[in-house]
């Protein structure tokens, strides 16, 4: 997990800078899917979910849509900021689309002795899944952990991640992955130069 909800769902497009990047949200269904495995809805959402995509396909679709253009919008913006870049205009006014709808339809309730946002999760909307990931951008954008995302080391892969290690040095998405691979092709490089 990258340590924030909208940079795991920036990570939906994996390898994204490869040859072939892999959508990993090929249907609504994969969008509520994502919205259980991060916690944003409940099993019983999601079976919801299901049942009324297929009922409405082309309100799903619809809405599957406006993840994508959310998330990509929301990579345009953090990319630009990683690479110290002005942060591109169109896609920052996407994004605040989505932040304005996701203020429309949340709201601060008590809990346990403090409070949260709390998302209005309207039958009727498939959008609302998306309502907590645009909250999630804005806080982080607006917040000083900005400072710390990090993009993966791996060329091909360059996830985003909120670096919170003690030294603020992590490299990678996941050591067990990206950062195992990358040990394993220095391995490699210097064994082969070493039998030459």
């Amino acid at each position: 997990m990258a340590g924030s909800l909208c940079l795991d769902f920036i990570n939906t497009l994996d390898d994204r800078y490869s040859n072939q990047p892999q959508e990993l949200l090929k249907s609504y269904i994969d969008l509520a899917r994502f919205g259980e495995d991060t916690g944003i809805l409940a099993p019983a959402q999601v079976d919801r979910w299901f049942e009324r995509s297929y009922v409405s396909p082309d309100a799903a679709q619809k809405a599957l849509d406006a993840a994508i253009q959310m998330r990509e919008a929301m990579h345009a913006v953090f990319a630009a900021i990683l690479n110290q870049k002005p942060v591109p205009r169109s896609p920052l006014l996407t994004l605040n689309q989505y932040i304005q709808a996701a203020a429309q339809n949340s709201q601060l309730v008590p809990v346990n002795g403090g409070f949260e946002w709390r998302f209005d999760a309207l039958p009727e909307s498939f959008e609302s899944p998306l309502w907590p990931i645009a909250r999630s951008a804005a806080d982080l954008l607006a917040s000083e952990q900005l400072g710390l995302v990090r993009t993966c080391a791996s060329e091909t892969c360059q996830w985003f991640f909120l670096d919170t290690s003690k030294n603020h040095g992590r490299r990678w998405c996941d050591m067990t992955t990206c950062g195992n691979r990358a040990k394993f092709q220095r391995f490699y490089r210097r064994k082969k130069k070493l039998a030459s």
